[in-house]
């Protein structure tokens, strides 16, 4: 596996989400993607790039048997320290170590980002998927990452004027760094997920780009409500 940076960002990464997780994860994505992972009922789930392990924490608790997976070894060995009753694995989304139709639920929690190839990380996904389940998506939206080597433009002031979008349409990979984490991003335009998930037979039951939620931190929510963060999307796999 060539070098993306997250072995050796994986302790900094680990204290950044403690157990509630970072800015976007607590205030805009949990109260959307747990609620969804616990709607329909679903008896297994399979989180494919689980990092430290959270989110499988989090549907554990509520008594869905999860299944975490994830290339990195040092996020690995902190999730099985973290939930001994857990079941996690070291492997990549390209070549998920289950048999077709294994879950109810397949998680990809801003884990797309991360997979060098997406469409087989996709199609393993929808093959150990079962007929009837879902597979629930957070990742960064195309008009975050296209810009995120620019960042914010700012006036003399320090003010935020906008956030540039550039590129779009091209596929590219790109180094990110904050708080002692650097590591590899892949920006995607929207539409080679959405082909992506199409092929493999998945039919779209939700879509949003949410905000943070009512009570969120300021300044820091006023520039998710700017520029649209993150998606959220809802596939279901055909009986």
């Amino acid at each position: 596996m060539s070098e993306n940076g997250w072995e050796t960002s994986a302790a900094a990464w680990i204290a950044d989400m403690g157990e509630h997780g970072d800015f976007g994860r607590r205030y805009v994505l949990d109260p959307i993607m747990l609620p969804r992972a616990l709607a329909r009922a679903p008896k297994n789930a399979l989180d494919v790039g689980c990092g430290e392990g959270r989110f499988c924490r989090m549907l554990g608790a509520h008594g869905i048997a999860a299944t975490g997976v994830d290339p990195t070894a040092a996020l690995i060995a902190h999730a099985r320290t973290a939930d001994i009753q857990g079941t996690y694995l070291e492997a990549p989304a390209e070549q998920l170590p289950f048999e077709d139709a294994s879950f109810d639920l397949v998680v990809s929690y801003l884990a797309l980002i991360d997979i060098p190839d997406y469409r087989a990380g996709i199609a393993e996904m929808a093959r150990v998927l079962k007929p009837g389940g879902t597979l629930l998506i957070a990742s960064l939206n195309g008009f975050n990452t296209a810009g995120a080597e620019m960042g914010w433009l700012r006036d003399a002031r320090g003010e935020l004027l906008c956030y540039p979008v550039d590129y779009y349409l091209d596929e590219r990979a790109f180094w990110t760094e904050w708080r002692g984490i650097r590591i590899v991003n892949h920006h995607r335009p929207l539409q080679a997920y959405m082909k992506a998930l199409v092929c493999e037979g998945l039919q779209l039951t939700h879509f949003e780009e949410p905000a943070p939620i009512e009570g969120a931190p300021e300044p820091k929510a006023e520039r998710y409500r700017r520029s649209p963060w993150f998606l959220v999307m809802e596939w279901v796999k055909p009986r």
